[in-house]
Parts: C-alpha cells; structure tokens; sequence
C-alpha cells in the first residue's frame, strides 16, 4: 500500500527556520538603528523648541533665561528622557546641550549670540549632535 504524507519533512522546517533566522538577523539592527535616531531627533525637536523659548524669554525679560530645565515659571519642558543643559547665559547670548538616557554618547548642542561654541555645534544657531 502506498503511504501519502501531508506534512513536511524535517529538511524543509529546517530550511525554513534558516531563511528565518537570516532575515531576522538582518531586520533587528536595522531598528536598533532606527530607535537611536528616532532619540536624537527628539533631542534635536527640545533644542530647536528650547531656542525659540528663550528668545521669547529675551523679548519679554531683556536677558536671555538662565536656570534649570525644566523651571516653573518657563513654558517650555524637554521630552522624556532628554536632559538639557544651559552654559554661557548672558544677556547676549546662551548655549545648550540636550542628552538622551536611552541614547548613550550621543549629544546635540546649540549655540546663540554672543555664546562660546559647544562641540559639536560650530556654526551660530545650528543644532549639531554626535
């Protein structure tokens, strides 16, 4: 009597779970990737938020805000996560840097007016990360 199987053989699961496994491998970094920067792009978004926050502090008050982030008292809160750091306030010009906790050794940075440059940012009110 001839036997009909309507399974697959153990050579073909195995094909199978290889082809999984090599499409897997090459997806997960590829995320990875995507959530680092997804993170420096929101670091980049409280910066760009945090600029327009302190000239709007600077028409109001004459001097540009220097305290810490997040203050009561200032509109603008950093994302969750995001720590940033103000340096060099004056009343002619401040610098910032933004970190990320799920992000390590990635910073952005801005700079404006009369401020010292902080690395990365070297142009003058253009966000720069690394």
């Amino acid at each position: 009597m001839p036997r009909t199987s309507a399974g697959f053989t153990l050579i073909e699961l195995l094909i199978v779970l290889l082809i999984i496994g090599v499409l897997a491998s090459i997806a997960i970094p590829r995320f990875s990737n995507a959530k680092i920067k997804a993170n420096v792009t929101v670091m980049k978004s409280d910066l760009r938020n945090l600029v327009t926050a302190e000239e709007s502090y600077l028409a109001e008050a004459g001097t540009y805000y220097n305290g810490p982030v997040p203050a009561s008292g200032t509109p603008f809160q950093a994302s969750p996560g995001v720590t940033i750091t103000l340096s060099d306030v004056t009343s002619a010009g401040w610098a910032a840097t933004a970190t990320h906790a799920a992000v390590a050794g990635w910073t952005c940075a801005v700079f404006m007016g009369a401020a010292a440059p902080v690395a990365p940012a070297s142009n003058e009110g253009i966000i720069s990360c690394q």
